[in-house]
């Protein structure tokens, strides 16, 4: 018989993509880990940027959880192997609580999520300009799909204390469902957007002043207005979940550990922890390192560069010849190179970012002009009011870095610019069914060992990356 996982859990949900489930599960999530609880946080979905805080208040690495990406096993492995060690779960939704791939089934969405993992959901509701009308929301959310357990609502844009208690009266009348919280409409709520989305957390401790006064006001807004304990009690309430075996958290044994250098700064923060961890456990050793403020790679037998937003660090990354020379050295010498989107931005020849003073997106922040990048690959990469966020579906029709011919994937492109000017002759190992890609259906610049590409992938899901780029820079640095 399985071993039962006992840790009470909970998932903050939103009734709309503007709900501010974000920020609620930040104040949350910070009171918590304040009153002594350990607490494991999540995200549904693929996003980068919202799990960094999370990270960032909990002092634990927040997992994403993607009921289309992964199976319904990998999505119980992922929970079970992160809540080990920890006092409570908390879960953070995407978008609307039913939005998901399709208009008629809950595949990638929070719904599915919360009822793959048995979750009692906290429901927050925009309840700017209405009252009365909330009742309606959470009765027909709650009717949608009764296999879907809301326990309790948090009212968020609250104007007054008489807009609280209307809208608060008329949901606890019309329904059995309590309101646990009164969110006040306030600046300190907010926390600056983009053209993919928040700033992420370490940039913003580099670049907004009081960034920590703005975490510290956000928990102390949502003590005052959401009652924890009652919080608390939900999640209590989340029956026990069987124990899965672990398939994918399997630790390797090979023969080498090869050291695989991971670019980690405020340009490049876009990892999964689940593949930098899948890596350790296949045997790499992590090496991190700055493509901003560091002169020259260490000694790797690998790279990993992973997304975020080079376009906005483009003066800095010019500026440090010495890393781009190194970084192209290295490739062109054979040494396995992993990039994601990013990453691939930065292995073109140049980023181009000229744009309109009010571009789509928030873009204004972008200084304009072209810059120099380390150009390992052939192409420039151009920044412009094209906007990618879908999942992508894929196999790779050549070997490479992180697969043989003939793998599949399904993985996600979360991107604002476009790479142009690509040669004819350019090899490509992946070949799409679903997404936008580098050059139409085609994705994955492949140079000597050097493979980069739009597409993120996710070792949980595409079980062959971590296992893969290990076995890759083995055997590369003994032929090296």
């Amino acid at each position: 018989m399985s071993e039962m996982l006992d840790i009470p859990r909970i998932l903050i949900a939103g009734d709309r993509s503007s709900a501010g489930k974000t920020t609620i599960s930040i104040g949350i999530m910070s009171a918590l880990r304040d009153m002594g609880f350990i607490v494991q946080p999540f995200k549904v979905g693929l996003d980068f940027i919202d799990p960094s805080y999370h990270t960032e208040v909990t002092g634990r690495y927040s997992r994403n959880l993607d009921g289309y990406l992964m199976s319904e096993d990998a999505v119980k492995e992922v929970y079970s192997h992160a809540v080990k060690g920890a006092d409570i779960a908390v879960i953070e939704g995407v978008r609307g609580l039913y939005e998901g791939l399709e208009a008629t089934s809950d595949i990638g969405s929070t719904a599915q999520i919360a009822k793959i993992l048995k979750c009692p959901v906290i429901l927050a509701i925009n309840a700017r300009s209405i009252t009365r009308s909330t009742a309606a929301l959470v009765s027909g959310y709650r009717s949608f799909d009764p296999e879907v357990n809301i326990a309790g609502v948090i009212l968020n844009n609250i104007g007054g204390k008489r807009h609280g208690e209307k809208a608060r009266t008329a949901i606890e009348t019309y329904t059995d469902i309590p309101v646990i919280g009164e969110v006040p409409r306030s600046d300190s709520m907010k926390i600056s957007m983009r053209h993919l989305g928040l700033i992420p957390a370490m940039e913003g401790r580099r670049r907004l002043s009081g960034f920590d006064d703005n975490l510290m006001k956000i928990e102390y807004i949502v003590r005052e207005s959401v009652d924890i304990e009652k919080f608390i009690s939900i999640s209590r309430s989340s029956e026990p979940l069987p124990e899965p075996e672990e398939n994918i958290f399997k630790h390797q044994r090979p023969e080498m550990n090869p050291r695989i250098g991971i670019a980690f700064d405020e340009a490049f923060n876009f990892y999964y922890r689940d593949n930098l961890e899948l890596l350790e456990l296949a045997g790499a050793e992590l090496v991190y390192f700055s493509p901003v403020n560091d002169s020259a790679l260490p000694q790797v037998d690998g790279l990993y560069i992973g997304g975020g937003y080079p376009e906005l660090f483009t003066r800095e990354l010019e500026d440090n010849i010495s890393m781009r020379g190194s970084i192209k050295q290295a490739s062109s010498e054979g040494v396995p190179i992993y990039a994601e989107c990013g990453g691939l931005m930065y292995l073109t020849q140049e980023i181009k970012t000229d744009v309109s003073e009010n571009g789509n997106y928030h873009m204004a922040e972008m200084e304009g002009g072209a810059f120099s990048m380390v150009g390992a690959i052939p192409g420039r990469t151009l920044m412009g009011h094209k906007r990618v966020v879908s999942y992508n579906i894929g196999s790779f029709v050549l070997d490479n870095v992180i697969g043989k011919a003939g793998n599949s994937f399904i993985g996600h492109e979360f991107h604002h610019s476009e790479v142009v000017d690509i040669p004819d002759d350019a090899a490509f190992a992946i070949k799409l069914e679903r997404g936008t890609g580098i050059k139409g259906e085609l994705d994955g610049i492949l140079v000597n060992n050097t493979l980069a590409a739009y597409a993120h992938l996710h070792a949980a899901s595409y079980t062959e990356l971590a296992k893969s780029f290990v076995e890759f820079c083995i055997h590369q640095s003994r032929k090296i």
